[in-house]
């Protein structure tokens, strides 16, 4: 499954320049050209954001703060023309993972956005419970007996996996699992949820993959007492 790459930025020319360029690496990519936008991407769920800092609204230094304050521990970028070595360091001490400079090389960038997500990588073999999951090999064991998922299934899995311990939305599992281009409803997620927990967890009582009311759901590896 791709990674999905937030770009924050309030300039249209650079916000397309920069998603047509991650698209073209083969990443998902969600757009946002103010802070207010970029917070609400941001807690959809996703792997990378790349935060412009002179933004309306909310500037980018407080999105970032913001971004951390809340538990998103994904890699943030900041893109700035400020070169001052205060503003860098300011930027990384709210929480940021780099800080690149206008004007920047596109090359560059991408290669920096492809080292954080290697980085940040999960790891390859998660484990819940009694239940095993080889990431690299799509091979998923619970009690060493191998369990039977559909593509689809692994996917939506894969996915809470990679966002454990965050709400994520049912629009937002449906854009990252189904694609932007899916036409359904927030059942259909139910009904995968429900069909994950009667493979993997406890149905009726569910200790992992757990319903956030209002919201959607969220995956918990530790489980729930």
């Amino acid at each position: 499954m791709a990674a999905r790459i937030l770009v924050v930025e309030d300039d249209p020319s650079i916000l397309r320049g920069l998603e047509l360029n991650l698209q073209l690496e083969g990443f998902d990519t969600v757009v946002a050209a103010d802070g207010r936008a970029a917070l609400e991407r941001a807690m959809e769920g996703v792997d990378l954001v790349v935060l412009d800092l002179m933004l309306p609204h909310v500037h980018g230094y407080e999105v970032c703060r913001t971004l951390r304050t809340q538990g998103v521990q994904v890699p943030i970028i900041l893109l700035s023309a400020r070169t001052a070595e205060a503003d860098i360091v300011r930027g990384l001490e709210l929480g940021a993972d780099d800080y690149v400079t206008k004007p920047f090389r596109i090359a560059e960038l991408m290669a920096r956005v492809k080292a954080h997500l290697r980085r940040h990588a999960p790891s390859a073999v998660v484990q819940f419970a009694d239940v095993e999951v080889a990431l690299d090999k799509r091979l998923v064991h619970r009690s060493g007996q191998v369990v039977e998922l559909t593509p689809r299934e692994y996917e939506l899995l894969a996915f809470l996996i990679h966002n454990e311990g965050r709400a994520v939305t049912r629009e937002a599992i449906l854009q990252a699992v189904w694609g932007t281009a899916y036409v359904g409803t927030d059942r259909t997620v139910d009904n995968f949820i429900t069909s994950l927990r009667q493979k993997l967890d406890t149905p009726g009582s569910p200790r992992h993959f757990l319903t956030v009311r209002g919201v959607g759901y969220r995956f918990v590896a530790e489980g729930t007492t």
